[in-house]
Order: C-alpha cells, then sequence, then structure tokens
C-alpha cells in the first residue's frame, strides 16, 4: 500500500470545491456583477419615471396631494431622474470592482427604496418592482462584495 503525502499549502480535488478560481477571486463575484447590472437597471427605471413625472404628470394613479409626501410631480421627476443617474454611476463603478461603489451601492439602494415607499401611491406596482430590485441590490453587495477584485490598470 503507497501512501502520497500533500503539500502544505496545496489542495486535492475534493477541496476545490470552494468557489474559487486560481486567480484568487471567488464565484461568488457573479453577485456583485448582478447587483451592478441591476443598479443599471434600477438607474434607469427611475430616470424613466423621473421623465414621466416632468413630462407627463397625469399619467400617475393619484393626485399629488395624495402622496406620502405631498410635493408636486415636477420635484418626484428631478428627485427621480438625478438619482437614477447617481445609481447608473454607481453601477458602472461597482462592476468596475472599485470599494466605495460598494458603499455607495447600499445607500442608494437604500435610498431608492425610501423614495419608492413615499412614491408607492402614485404607481403601485412601479415602486413595489423598484423595492424589490433594491433589497437584492444590498443583498449582492453586503454579502458577497468582498470577493470583486478592482479592475488593474
Amino acid at each position: 500500500m503507497t501512501s502520497t503525502r500533500q503539500a502544505p499549502g496545496s489542495t486535492t480535488g475534493a477541496e476545490t470545491n470552494n468557489y474559487t478560481t486560481d486567480s484568487g477571486t471567488s464565484g461568488w463575484t457573479g453577485w456583485i456583477v448582478f447587483a451592478g447590472v441591476m443598479m443599471l437597471m434600477m438607474g434607469a427605471f427611475h430616470v424613466i419615471q423621473g421623465l414621466v413625472a416632468l413630462f407627463q404628470d397625469t399619467y400617475y394613479l393619484v393626485g399629488q396631494e395624495e402622496l406620502v409626501v405631498q410635493v408636486d410631480y415636477t420635484t418626484w421627476g428631478w428627485v427621480h431622474t438625478i438619482l437614477g443617474a447617481v445609481v447608473i454611476l454607481a453601477g458602472v463603478a461597482l462592476l468596475a470592482g472599485q470599494m466605495w461603489a460598494r458603499v455607495v451601492a447600499v445607500i442608494l439602494a437604500f435610498g431608492s427604496a425610501l423614495v419608492n415607499i413615499a412614491f408607492l401611491g402614485a404607481y403601485p406596482l412601479w415602486s413595489l418592482t423598484m423595492i424589490a430590485i433594491d433589497v437584492l441590490v444590498i443583498y449582492a453587495v453586503t454579502m458577497h462584495g468582498k470577493e470583486m477584485k478592482p479592475i488593474s490598470s
């Protein structure tokens, strides 16, 4: 009977199923890519929602006096448009692996959820969809953000 010794620090085939690759990145980085793409979508959705509020404020289900925060739709339009642009920029930075983008992503997703809760009366299905995307982004970034490595230049 022959026995083999394994060098310290090396792994056997049975031990390599820990979702890491030879480059040191984790298989969980897919969650960060998912969060980045979701942020790009979320930002685009905010911009669309903001432009609709700016140019066609009669589109929404309730008048501005029936919203949780009683401001006119022009104000809501600017809030959504600016928030959307910032979310898109943070999504691009998150896809580039920037550490600060993880922190900003969580803050922006939280802020987006709050804005959509306040906007819930105007367009409930859209707001609930946006809140669900926000929750997924927060989960992906907080649970698996450390696995993402910045792009080397």
